[in-house]
Formats: structure tokens, C-alpha cells, sequence
């Protein structure tokens, strides 16, 4: 702020030179004008100095604004670029010149705006120092208000709110009196067995700590110990009502039908061989019976677990039947409810049309209307009062005759109450109620106890299970041993089910467990059976014993299942040297028909137990490919020469060898509907392994004919090599393959049906002509009728003849013109 005497300088000077101006019409043409030449100035600074980012430590700012290219000091240019940079000097002194103009040109257009806004402010100031003085005179008149009116009247009023709180105290303190009783006062009530009273002091006081003393510190602690309260008199409810169900259980269901608690105590004692000195668990003299002694401990077991499930039953059903018919009554309490509205609104009509009468008598409305509401009170009073004809008199501590109280069976019937001396009945309260929901909850849970009693008996069943079950003694079970525990559990099952209307899951799953093993045991028994009886297969044709020809004779009846023994003496029956299996021979080895009541056991274990159908069914496909696997090693792998000890693998091995898989294929099938018939519509598509293991076991067959073939090929290839088209006829390596071929007859033709032997030999005399056609053609021969020709014509029909010999290929199409090349 410039001083008094500078202000008022400049103010002069502004005065004079506004004095000086020109008119403002001729300062605004001048002033067009000059904008007009400030522009057209501007206008020759180039751009770059306006951008608002301009800044020359910017290398291509820097080099746009001061072209380096231009000087260069070399070559005796000095003089030129001192000219250039003098140049440049005055160009950019110009553009500061235009710049600082146009600013001052701007300026001197807003001096008077400037000078305004100073005499504004001093003005502001005067306006400032005012106000400040009249502030301070009406603090000072407030100060003197508050000091002689208000005071007085603010502090009564003070008073007057401590005095309110004085006594919020006093109550909120009296209140915390009587919820510090409230502990003493539950005991009492406790001790009398009120636990309705207690519940309901609890809840009350609760009520009041989170409501009216909540933050209460000293009672911090009161709502959790009345919590602890509350699950006090729950146990103490608890168990009254254990004792009493514990009473009630006990006692018999059935004449002579008792259940007993020390059931395993009671039958373990009985046991001689177990010496309870030395054993002292209990669960270790269980362990110690033997399969028989605990299966019938189970069975007594079970047996008394379905009586207690009997009467369990029996005591809710009860309870049950006591909540419908408080639902019932409910439903008939509402209905009548319902009528008497009706009633009542009808009444109201009645009353409605005697309105006007009551109005002419000079009577008051509402006093009619009290009198129809006292009236049934009064009527209601008397019918209490002669509700028995065989009523009892008051005591001599009644007041008068009217007040007297009934107790007869009747008035009992009528009212769900309990009366007091003085005749006064207490009902049941609407807030004590249970209401219809509530009840259908507890007519829910009622179910689910019984559902809870079904699942701990089957929990302490799985607990007894499975303590035998430590010693691995289940899995020790054979199968018969195993079916008729599986059956025992399986009835059990059932029995609790039909009792209790649902399927308990602890016991099923341990029986699911415990079947899991058992499939795997029996699944690593036959498995490890079957292995050794290949790592010991010579691969040799076995006689056939009558049980086993049995045994498929009866799969062949329609029923998958192994044959019963027969008892008593039975004629000795002579083994057979082929299996014959629905009118076809079949040469099998020792190990397949062993494999053949191997699979019958499976299907049998399938029927037997259900619930393992499908894990059965998975390892009976393993079994059935480990057979093959195995048997390719050992035959087609040449395996057998380093287990058994055979010298080689002949044509007869192979031919015994297809003919097992054969018979294995053939009840592939049969098995498949056996076990598509007891799964489920879903796991059907488990029925793809047998799809499968038949196309692996026709590859394996498939195999074994083309080695028999490359067996051939290999010996044509050989001799054929060696022929020479010379006398005598037959040739000598004629001669040779007719008895090769002969051999391999004699070791097939008993093994093989005759139309595979012929498809056979189509092959390999297929494999014949490919080699002799090739010598032939090595050796120049051609069908031209020339010795040579008929040299090979001679030693063709030898082979022919001898090759039509052979039993079963009398009608074999050989076709020997393909021997021939054809003439070109």
C-alpha cells in the first residue's frame, strides 16, 4: 500500500494524463489501429518463441533458434559468419523489441482498471476499521446481557438436569440391585426344580443387560456366567429326561425280551480258551475268537441293536402322536375361533339396529354396550361354578360360597390348566405356547432322533468292526467266510431302514471298505495264482477232468455260478482229452481250465456280494488281459524257454496256444451279459473293457496264424532257394516241403478246428506259390511246354497230391496256375 502522499501524487498524474487523452471515440479508432499493427508485428516472430513449451535447452529448440550450420570458422569464412552472427543478433533483438511493446502496449490499456482497484481498497479498509469498533461495543453489551439475565436462570436449569440424572442413577442403580440377585434367585429356583422360572429370569436378565445396563462394567462378566447358567440347567434338563429315558428303555419291549448291556462281556466268558488273567482288554479278548464264536457274537449283537431301535421307536412314536394331536387341537382351536367371530359380527349388526330404540328409551350407548360384555362374563362365572354336581366346599380360610373351586375329572377334561386355592385356573400363557411351526419342528426333530439313534447303533457296529479288523483279521476271511459276514451286515442294513425309515451310511461305507479289501485280496490271490500257474504252463494239451466239463456244461445251461459237490460216493468218471464246449472240441492247457474257475469265481462273488460289481468287474478285466499279455511273453515271446525250460517253441505250442484264447474269447460274451445284468443303467459303459480285451485276444490269435505262416515262408524261402529244374521228379526239395507240410498238419489238425486248418494252409500255400513263382522266374522257366516245364508241372503235382492227402484238405482251392508269369 503506497503512503498518503505517493497516493495522492499519482492520482494527480492519472488525472492529467487522462486530461491529455484523446476523446474515446478517437482512442478507439487509435486503439483498432494500433491492435491492428501489434498483431501484424507479432506476426513476424516466428511460432516457435510461442509455444508454451518452449524451452532452449531442448537440442532441436536450441538448434531452430540458432542455426550452427551457419558458422563455420574453417576454409576463411571468418569475416562471412561474424556478418551471419551479427545478423542473427539483430533479428532476435528485434523480436525482443515487438515483444516489449505489444507488453507495454497492454499495459498502458489497463492503467485506469489498476488505479480503481486502489481507491477500492482504501475505501475497504475505512468500511474494515468501522465494523471492528462496532463488534467490540456489542461483545462488551452481550458480556453485560449474559451477566445480570441469563446467568441465574442457566445454572437452575443446570441443577434441575444434575437433579434428573441424580435419580436415572438412583433407578439404573436399583436396577442393577435386583440383576445382582438374579444368581442367588436362579439357585433357589434350581433347587426346587423350576427350570421354566429360571430359564425365564435368565432371559429376562439378559434382556436387560443388552438393553438397559449395556456398558456396564461391573457386569461385564454377568452375561456370559448366565450363559454358563443356561447350559447348567440344560444339562440338569438333560439329564432328568436321560434318566427317565434310560428307565424307560430298559425296561422290556417284548415278553422276555431284555436288552443287555454287557452283551460282549457276557459272551467272551463264556469263551474257555481265553484265559482273562493274562488278557485283560476286552477288546483284546474279543480278538482272540475265532471266526465262528465272533460271527455269532455279531449276530447277537445286531440282534439287540434292532430292539433297541424297536423300542427307541416305540417311546417317540408316543411323543409324536402327543405333538399331532396338539397340532390337531390347535386346527380345531382356530376353526372355532373363527365361527365365534362370525358370531360376533353378526351381533354387532344386531346391536347396530338397536341403536335408535336405546336412544328413545333415554338409555346411554356405552352403557348398553358394557352390559352385553359383562353378561357372558357373568354367565361364564356361573357355568365354572356349577360345572360338577359332586363339587367340594371351600375351606374354612374361604371368604364366601361363591369362591369355592371344582375338582372333578370333568373340569380336568375341559381346560389344559392347573388350579390354585380360590378356584382361580392358570393357563398357559400365549407367549408359552408353542405354535404351529415350532411344533412341526419338533415333530421333525423327534424323526431325526430316531435317525440319531439308527446312526449311533451303526457307528458302535463299525467301532466293534473295526477293532477286529486291526489284526487284519477280516482280510484273512475266505470267501464263503467273507458272503455271509457281507449278508449279515447287508439284513442288519435292512432291518434299521425299514424301523426308522432311512438308510444309515457308517456301517455301509465300512462294509464297502471292508469289500474293497476283500476284492483286492481276492483279486492278488487268483492273480498271483494265475501267475504261477503260467510261469509253470509247458504248454502241453491237458486231459480234461469230468468236474471241470461239469463246470462248463453248466455255464452252458444259462447260469454262471460254480457247481455244488456232490456228498456221498460218486462214480470215478475218466478224464477227456478235449474240453467240449456247446458241441466244439477244444485242446486247452491246465492253466485255462483252472482260469476258466477262476472267472466263474468272480461272477459267483459278484452275485454274492452286489455292492462290488463294478470294482469285480475292473479286476476281472485285468486278470483277463494279464492272461493275455502274459501268455503272448511266454509262447509268441519265446518267454517259456527261460521259465519252463523248453527247447523251443514248435508249431504246436502256437496252435495250443491260439486255441485257449479261443475258448476264453468264446465266454467273453457270456460274462458280459452276467455282469451288464447287475449293474446299473449308468456304469454300463464299464462294458467297453470286454469290448477291448476280445479285440486284443482276436489281435493275439491273429498273431499266432501269421507266426505259423512266417514259420512256413521262412522254410519255402530256404528250400525254394535252392531248387534246380532237373530229373529225378519228384525233386528232392519237393520232397522236403511235402513233409514239412505234413508235420505241420499232424501238429494242428487234433488242435484246430478243420475250417481254420484250411484257412491255414490257404496261407501259407498262398506263402508257397509267392516263393516258387519267384525261383521259377530266377531260373527262367516258363509255361511254354518244354522239359523244364514240365519238370516243375511234375514236381507241382506231387505237392498238390500230397498236400490234398492230408486229412481236412481234400477240397483245398490251391489254384498253381498263379506260379506262372504271365506272358507279356
Amino acid at each position: 500500500i503506497l503512503p498518503p502522499k505517493n497516493r495522492i501524487k499519482r492520482e494527480k498524474i492519472h488525472e492529467r494524463c487522462k486530461n491529455i487523452c484523446p476523446p474515446k471515440d478517437t482512442f478507439e479508432r487509435t486503439l483498432l489501429h494500433t491492435h491492428d499493427k501489434s498483431r501484424t508485428d507479432l506476426e513476424q516472430v516466428p511460432k516457435i518463441f510461442m509455444k508454451p513449451d518452449f524451452a532452449l535447452d531442448d537440442s532441436l529448440t536450441f538448434n531452430s533458434v540458432l542455426p550452427w550450420s551457419h558458422f563455420n570458422t574453417a576454409g576463411g569464412k571468418g569475416n562471412r559468419d561474424a556478418a551471419s552472427s551479427k545478423l542473427l543478433q539483430e533479428k532476435l533483438s528485434h523480436y525482443l523489441d515487438i515483444v516489449e511493446v505489444n507488453i507495454a502496449h497492454q499495459i498502458s490499456l489497463r492503467s485506469e482498471a489498476f488505479f480503481h482497484a486502489m481507491t477500492s481498497q482504501h475505501e475497504l479498509q475505512d468500511y474494515l476499521k468501522k465494523t471492528s469498533q462496532a463488534v467490540k461495543m456489542l461483545r462488551d453489551k452481550i458480556a453485560q446481557i449474559d451477566k445480570v439475565m441469563c446467568e441465574g436462570s442457566l445454572h437452575i436449569l443446570r441443577l434441575a438436569l444434575t437433579r434428573n440424572n441424580c435419580v436415572k442413577v438412583y433407578n439404573k442403580l436399583k436396577l442393577m440391585a435386583t440383576v445382582h440377585q438374579t444368581q442367588p434367585t436362579v439357585q433357589v429356583l434350581l433347587s426346587t426344580s423350576e427350570f421354566v422360572g429360571a430359564l425365564d429370569l435368565i432371559a429376562t436378565t439378559q434382556e436387560v443387560l443388552q438393553q438397559e445396563l449395556q456398558g456396564i462394567h461391573s457386569f461385564r462378566h454377568l452375561g456370559s456366567q448366565l450363559c454358563e447358567l443356561e447350559k447348567l440347567i440344560d444339562k440338569m434338563m438333560i439329564a432328568e429326561f436321560s434318566t427317565y429315558s434310560h428307565s424307560d428303555l430298559n425296561r422290556p419291549l417284548e415278553d422276555d425280551c431284555q436288552v443287555l448291556e454287557e452283551c460282549v462281556i457276557n459272551k467272551v466268558s463264556q469263551i474257555e480258551e481265553i484265559d482273562t488273567d493274562v488278557v485283560v482288554k476286552l477288546a483284546d479278548q474279543m480278538r482272540m475268537l475265532n471266526f465262528p464264536q465272533w460271527f455269532e457274537l455279531l449276530k447277537d449283537i445286531f440282534s439287540k441293536f434292532t430292539i433297541f431301535l424297536q423300542r427307541v421307536k416305540a417311546t417317540l412314536n408316543i411323543i409324536h402322536s402327543v405333538v399331532l394331536s396338539v397340532l390337531d387341537k390347535n386346527q380345531r382351536t382356530r376353526e372355532l375361533e373363527e365361527i365365534s367371530q362370525q358370531k360376533n359380527a353378526a351381533k354387532d349388526n344386531s346391536l347396530d339396529t338397536e341403536v335408535a330404540y336405546l336412544i328413545h328409551e333415554g338409555m346411554f350407548i356405552s352403557d348398553a354396550f358394557s352390559e352385553g360384555e359383562i353378561t357372558p362374563v357373568a354367565v361364564d362365572t356361573n357355568s365354572q361354578r356349577n360345572a360338577s354336581p359332586n363339587s367340594e366346599p371351600c375351606s374354612s380360610d374361604s371368604v364366601s360360597e361363591p369362591e369355592c373351586t371344582t375338582d372333578s375329572s370333568s373340569s380336568k377334561e375341559q381346560t389344559a390348566s392347573s388350579a390354585i386355592p380360590g378356584g382361580v385356573d392358570i393357563l398357559v400363557s400365549e407367549d408359552m405356547r408353542l405354535t404351529d411351526s415350532e411344533l412341526g419342528k419338533l415333530a421333525n426333530n423327534i424323526q431325526e432322533l430316531l435317525y440319531s439313534a439308527s446312526d449311533i447303533c451303526h457307528d458302535r457296529a463299525v467301532k466293534f468292526l473295526m477293532s477286529r479288523a486291526k489284526d487284519g483279521f477280516l482280510e484273512k476271511l475266505n470267501s464263503m467266510e467273507f458272503i455271509t459276514l457281507s449278508r449279515l451286515m447287508e439284513t442288519f442294513i435292512l432291518d434299521t431302514e425299514q424301523i426308522c425309515g432311512r438308510k444309515s451310511m457308517s456301517l455301509l461305507g465300512a462294509l464297502q471298505s471292508q469289500a474293497n479289501k476283500f476284492v483286492n485280496r481276492f483279486h492278488e490271490e487268483r492273480k498271483t495264482k494265475l501267475s504261477l500257474l503260467l510261469d509253470n504252463e509247458r504248454w502241453k494239451q491237458a486231459d480234461v477232468p469230468a468236474e471241470f466239463q461239469d463246470l462248463v456244461d453248466s455255464i452252458s445251461d444259462g447260469k454262471i455260478a460254480l457247481p455244488e459237490k456232490k456228498s456221498g460216493a460218486t462214480e470215478e468218471r475218466k478224464p477227456a482229452e478235449v474240453l467240449i464246449v456247446e458241441g466244439q472240441q477244444y485242446a486247452v492247457v491246465g492253466t485255462v481250465l483252472l482260469l476258466i474257475r477262476i472267472i466263474l469265481e468272480y461272477c459267483q462273488c459278484v452275485d454274492n456280494i452286489p455292492s462290488v460289481t463294478t470294482d469285480m468287474l475292473t479286476r476281472l478285466s485285468d486278470l483277463l488281459k494279464y492272461f493275455n499279455s502274459r501268455s503272448c511273453q511266454l509262447v509268441l515271446g519265446a518267454g517259456a524257454l527261460q521259465v519252463v525250460g523248453l527247447k523251443t517253441i514248435t508249431t504246436k505250442n502256437l496252435a495250443l496256444s491260439s486255441r485257449c484264447l479261443q475258448l476264453i474269447v468264446h465266454y467273453i460274451p457270456v460274462i458280459r451279459a452276467h455282469f451288464e445284468a447287475r449293474l446299473p443303467p449308468k456304469q454300463y459303459s464299464m462294458l467297453r473293457h470286454f469290448d477291448h480285451i476280445t479285440k486284443d485276444y482276436h489281435d493275439h490269435i491273429a498273431e499266432i496264424s501269421a507266426k505259423l505262416v512266417a514259420i512256413m515262408d521262412s522254410l519255402f524261402d530256404k528250400l525254394l532257394s535252392k531248387y534246380e529244374v532237373k530229373a529225378p521228379v519228384p525233386s528232392a526239395c519237393f520232397r522236403n516241403i511235402c513233409k514239412q507240410m505234413t508235420k505241420m498238419h499232424e501238429a494242428i489238425f487234433d488242435l484246430l478246428p478243420e475250417e481254420q486248418t484250411q484257412m491255414l494252409f490257404l496261407r501259407i500255400n498262398a506263402s508257397y506259390k509267392l516263393h516258387l513263382k519267384k525261383q521259377l522266374s530266377h531260373l527262367n522257366v516258363i509255361n511254354d511246354g518244354g522239359p523244364q516245364n514240365g519238370l516243375v508241372t511234375a514236381d507241382v503235382a506231387f505237392y498238390t497230391g500230397n498236400l490234398q492227402a492230408l486229412k481236412g484238405l481234400k477240397d483245398l482251392d490251391l489254384n498253381m496256375a498263379e506260379i506262372w508269369e504271365q506272358k507279356r
